[in-house]
């Protein structure tokens, strides 16, 4: 029979990789949402979308004209 601190040590344990692994699926969303948002707006045709991001592609090298 375990006691009350051995249930909440084991049930402690099994949480932490669980918000590891959670934090890395957010940060790894988070990067491709942003990527995707600077690469694809470089191929956008319209004027004021390629204006909005224009010093931001310039700033990471990306080649927009």
């Amino acid at each position: 029979m375990q006691t009350s601190t051995q249930s909440h040590t084991q049930a402690h344990t099994q949480v932490q990789p669980n918000i590891a692994q959670s934090r890395r699926v957010i940060a790894a969303a988070t990067l491709m949402f942003g990527l995707g948002l600077v690469f694809l707006t470089g191929f956008a045709h319209s004027q004021t979308v390629h204006n909005a991001a224009h010093d931001t592609r310039h700033a990471m090298a990306f080649p927009c004209h």
